[in-house]
């Protein structure tokens, strides 16, 4: 099979994959238990407002005629009406998204950073001291919940050492970044660490730097085990390989041999997990903007539920599907281009 073809088999295998979850996410919104107007309103009898809001969201047609409209406003972009104030859905994820998607990316760098350092290093050591200690950072670093460690790196490098801010994303005194401006064209990407550095403001960057330092690093640890023990595994069975004692034989570093030869291939599966570990990232990133009020889409999902806003609830899970659904597309895509042996 040809890489154009594997390219296209597996795209037409994710347009079907995307529709059944979006079927999924509507079924099954809509046979919980309860009237969502009725507990939106927190089972006080307003007729008429109910019965405006069951007009106006669409709620009063047969199931058919909601899944049509639902199904037909998602290829137009449109999310559906906020039941808080009949806002576009669409437009409050998609201001939340940035935020989330900045954390995931500089969490995902923590993750793999510590994973795969600690992970060859343990490799190089099968069966010593080094190993087993590296081995049991790995298992404690993902048994521990995501919260707990960001409530103790906020108390101890916030609130005791003053090192880092222990929540939001900027400080309230200072405007967020507006990205480049050239003459009357705008670009701004949302993510701040870009936008302030389309901007030419270092101090901006740096004070995003600094706020982001405790979530990602948090949530990174969190899933850097999982890395640990990946890497180390594939490495332990990369370096035992014949290819790897010839390049021994011939007088190479231990470093070169390590990183220029055996990493190459071992990063293979590791690849293929950060794909993976991408939807956990999101994910674990509700908890971790709810202990940092990181104004992203995982705290927006905290507050639409406190609100009970039924249809922003369907919108950001629907977003976070196919978000994931692409990644693991792309993650696809990028190991067959690497490794020719999974298209035969």
């Amino acid at each position: 099979m040809t890489l154009r073809t594997y390219v296209i088999s597996r795209i037409l295998l994710t347009i079907p994959m995307i529709f059944i979850l979006l079927t999924m996410v509507f079924l099954v919104i809509r046979v919980l238990p309860g009237d969502p107007v009725l507990l939106h309103f927190e089972k006080q009898e307003h007729p008429e407002a109910m019965e405006y809001m069951r007009h106006r969201l669409g709620l009063d047609k047969p199931l058919w005629a909601q899944y049509f409209d639902y199904v037909t406003g998602l290829f137009r972009g449109d999310l559906g009406a906020s039941m808080q104030d009949y806002s576009s859905v669409g437009q409050q994820i998609f201001s939340a998204f940035p935020a989330t998607l900045e954390l995931a990316i500089f969490s995902m760098i923590v993750a793999v950073s510590i994973g795969v350092f600690f992970g060859v290093e343990a490799s190089k050591g099968y069966g010593k001291t080094r190993d087993n200690v590296i081995r049991v950072f790995g298992i404690v670093t993902y048994a521990i919940p995501v919260f707990f460690l960001g409530m103790v790196f906020q108390m101890v490098f916030g609130l005791g050492l003053h090192w880092f801010p222990v929540g939001l994303r900027l400080p309230p005194r200072l405007d967020p970044p507006s990205g480049l401006n050239v003459g009357s064209v705008h670009f701004s990407t949302g993510l701040y660490t870009v936008d302030s550095l389309l901007e030419g403001n270092i101090y901006k960057f740096v004070e995003t730097i600094r706020y982001l330092a405790l979530p990602s690093l948090a949530l990174g640890l969190v899933l850097s085990g999982v890395f640990i023990r990946l890497t180390r595994s594939n490495m332990f069975e990369t370096l035992r390989l014949d290819y790897v004692t010839a390049a021994r034989a011939r007088g190479l570093s231990e470093n070169t041999v390590t990183y220029g030869y055996a990493f190459r291939n071992a990063f293979l599966p590791v690849l293929t997990m950060m794909g993976l570990q991408f939807a956990t990232l999101l994910g674990g990133a509700i908890l971790t903007e709810t202990t940092f009020s990181w104004p992203g889409l995982g705290r927006y999902i905290v507050d639409r539920i406190n609100f009970r806003d039924y249809t922003a609830i369907q919108g950001a899970v629907v977003v976070f599907g196919i978000f994931v659904s692409v990644v693991s597309l792309v993650v696809d895509l990028l190991y067959a281009y690497l490794d020719p042996r999974i298209r035969l």
